[in-house]
C-alpha cells in the first residue's frame, strides 16, 4: 500500500527539472538539464547531464551545483566544457577546448587539450586556469606560452 506524501515542504519531482536552464552567478547559460544523477544507496544527488544542443552533452559532479530553483539549476562554480574559446590573461585568443584529462579515481580536472588549427594542439595544467566563463583565460600572456 502507498502512502501520500502530506504536508511535506520543499517536496519536487525530480521530472520537473528536465528542460530547465543551468546557468551560474553571472547568469552564463550552459544548456538545459537533462538528467538527474541520484546516489541509489543514499538517494542523494551526485550530479547532473547538461544537454547544450546538437547532441552536445556533459555531466557536473555535485561540486557544480548550487541549488534548484523553480526556473533553473544555479551553479556555484562554472564548468570548463570543451569547444570553448581559451584566451590568454590578455584576452588574445590562444584556441579552443578539445579535450578534458581527469584524476581517474577522483574525476577531478587535472589538464585541458588546446587545439589551434587543425593540427597544433597543447596541453595546459589546471593551474594555468585562471579564470573560466564563456571563455577559459590562462595566467600568461600568449608571448609567454611560446617561449
Amino acid at each position: 500500500m502507498a502512502t501520500r506524501l502530506k504536508e511535506v515542504r520543499n517536496l519536487i519531482s525530480a521530472d520537473e527539472f528536465s528542460g530547465k536552464s543551468v546557468i551560474d552567478r553571472e547568469g552564463i547559460h550552459y544548456g538545459k538539464l537533462k538528467h538527474i544523477h541520484i546516489n541509489q544507496n543514499t538517494l542523494e544527488v551526485t550530479g547532473i547531464t547538461v544537454s547544450a544542443g546538437f547532441h552536445k552533452d556533459y555531466d557536473l559532479s555535485r561540486d557544480y551545483i548550487d541549488r534548484f530553483t523553480d526556473e533553473s539549476v544555479l551553479l556555484s562554480t562554472p564548468p570548463i566544457r570543451c569547444d570553448i574559446p581559451v584566451v590568454d590573461i590578455d584576452g588574445k585568443k590562444i584556441g579552443k577546448v578539445k579535450k578534458l584529462h581527469h584524476e581517474p579515481d577522483t574525476n577531478e580536472l587535472v589538464s585541458i587539450e588546446v587545439t589551434d588549427g587543425l593540427f597544433g594542439k597543447r596541453m595546459f595544467p589546471k593551474s594555468e586556469i585562471w579564470g573560466i566563463g564563456e571563455k577559459v583565460i590562462l595566467r600568461l600572456t600568449k608571448d609567454e606560452y611560446k617561449e
